[in-house]
Parts: structure tokens; sequence; C-alpha cells
């Protein structure tokens, strides 16, 4: 269905947020938190904690290289107008095709962001929009293999996260279609450069995989700080309640920030958890976590995160728990 959008709306560029220039101050506290155990806990654990850290990272890197790749090429060479054009006008279609768009078009949570707002820019609707940038970063093909090789035998996780994901972002996008107020942008970051896409696609490669990099340390060093500091009985009595253990990995989702290609490693690490539990680690990461949330604000306005971040957050939690409920 081909239509004619109306002529872009004139878009401030902005200076990326501090959020998506990488993971330094986090950096930092893991490090202080690697001191600590060296001092409290002696060498062995030293020893144990490094280990686990650098297995999740080393695990997760190729499909982060991967994922940082395919979403640079998608920044500098797919033309901005090319999805407005695919998806129809009404919400009731453009929301679940924009969705299902998410599967074919790879991209990180900090491309998608900027992605969305190009698309209202260049006229598509605004809820196609969102649920686009909700769905793409969690169920591309980069996140679906990255996440089948960190649960090996289980083909029910990377189908569940699908789902989930997937739910979730139409679930939000036909609520917002139908309650959500007109969205005003702020300003988008481009990975332009000089007018030349290999120089664009350089600068989306070197910022992108400069900010994600840090996350996922962050994400390794706190997946090995909890099996290593914390005791193992909290961690037992906090798993053993169902409610308990979804909330406290969905608010662990939206805190380490880890991008959606190596999120799947840092839940595989968190054994003493049901999958259902982790299930919904992996639906809210890549839609509400503390970067995007940065990210958001630079390119929405704070009056748009308070209204849309928690109506994500809802969805999310309750998709992951229902599918996984269901199918795990």
């Amino acid at each position: 269905m081909t239509l004619t959008a109306p002529a872009p709306a004139p878009v401030r560029t902005a200076p990326p947020p501090a959020a998506r220039r990488g993971a330094a101050p986090w950096l930092v506290l893991a490090g202080c938190v690697l001191v600590a155990v060296a001092r409290l806990r002696g060498e062995a654990l030293l020893q144990t904690w490094s280990t686990v850290a650098l297995a999740v990272v080393l695990q997760a890197l190729p499909f982060l290289v991967l994922g940082v790749l395919l979403s640079g090429a998608v920044a500098a060479f797919v033309p901005p107008g090319l999805l407005p054009r695919l998806v129809p006008r009404r919400p009731a279609l453009a929301v679940p095709m924009a969705g299902v768009l998410g599967l074919a078009l790879p991209g990180c949570e900090c491309s998608s962001v900027p992605v969305a707002g190009r698309l209202i820019g260049a006229g598509a609707p605004q809820a196609a929009a969102l649920t686009f940038m909700l769905a793409a970063p969690a169920i591309n093909p980069v996140v679906v293999v990255a996440t089948a090789v960190a649960f090996p035998g289980q083909p029910e996780v990377p189908t569940g996260r699908v789902l989930a994901s997937l739910l979730a972002a139409v679930t939000v996008g036909l609520l917002w279609a139908r309650f959500g107020r007109q969205v005003t942008l702020c300003g988008v970051h481009e990975h332009h450069h000089g007018g030349a896409r290999l120089s664009a696609l350089r600068a989306a490669l070197v910022e992108d995989f400069a900010a994600a990099a840090g996350w996922l340390v962050l994400g390794g060093a706190t997946a090995a700080t909890l099996q290593v500091l914390v005791p193992r009985s909290l961690l037992d009595g906090v798993a053993a309640s169902p409610v308990a253990a979804v909330l406290v990995l969905a608010a662990l989702a939206v805190l380490l920030a880890v991008c959606s290609e190596a999120d799947a490693f840092v839940a595989a690490g968190l054994t003493q958890f049901s999958l259902t539990s982790r299930l919904v680690f992996l639906t809210v990461g890549p839609m509400v976590d503390v970067k995007l949330l940065a990210l958001q604000v630079g390119t929405f306005g704070r009056g748009f995160v308070l209204r849309f971040a928690p109506l994500v957050l809802g969805c999310a939690v309750l998709s992951g728990f229902v599918v996984g409920t269901v199918l795990l």
C-alpha cells in the first residue's frame, strides 16, 4: 500500500544525551565493586567473580558486534522515508505491522529512539513509530539467535521472548493510539557526518559500540557480583517467590541497561531465578531502562517519558509474566 507522506517536519539536530556516550560512571562503580570483592572475600572469590564476568562478556561480544554492524548499516543506508511508506495510515493496521517489521530490521535500543523520531518526522503514524521503537531491539534476528545461544536446548525461551516482546509493543502502540497525546519532537540525533554514507556508518559503529560495550561490561560485572557477594540464601529466597522474582528482575533490567544483543547472556547467568522471571527481564530491558529514558527525554521530551515509560513498563512486565507462565 503506497501512500504519499506529508513533508517532513523540521527537526532540530541535538547532541546525543549523556546516556548514549557510554557507561563510564557505571564502569567506575564496577571497578569499586571489584576492589570490594578483593578486600572482603579474598582472592579465590575474586577469581570466581572475574571468571563469571569475563564469561558473560566474551559470550555476548560477537552478537553485540554483529548487532552494531547491522544497526549502523540500517542507520547509514536505509532511507528514512522508507518505513512510513510501508505501513498503512490506520493505527489498528499500522501498529501490528510496525511491530512485525521489527523482526526484519535489526537495531539496538540506542538507535531505535532516534529512528522513531525520524519516522514521526517523516509522517509515519506516531503509534506505529513507537511500536517499532519498542519491538525492533527485542525481536530482531540477531537478538533471537543470541537468546537461543544463551539458552541452548531451550527453544521456548527465544520463542517466548519474541511473543512477549511483540505482545507488549503492540499493546502499548494500540493503547497510545487510543489514549495517548500527540508526540512533539524535541531533537533527533542523526548518524550523519559530512553527508557521506560510509562516514555515517563509521560514526554509527564507533558510537553504538562504545555505548553498548560499556553497558555489557556493567551487566557482566553485576551478574558476577550477584553470584559472589550476595548470600545464596537471599537470592534463593527472592527467587522462590514468583512475584518477588519478577519484580526484582524487572527492576534489574531497568537499572542495568544491557544492550539487547547481550542481555540474554546476563539472564542465563541468573540461574537461581525461574525462566518466567528471566523472560520478564528480557522483555523489559530493551523497552525501558535508564539509558532509554535519557534518550527519550532528549528526543520526545520529559512529559512524554512521564506518560510513556510507566505504560511500557507495566505492559512489558505483564506480557513477560503471562507468556512465561503459559509457555515456560
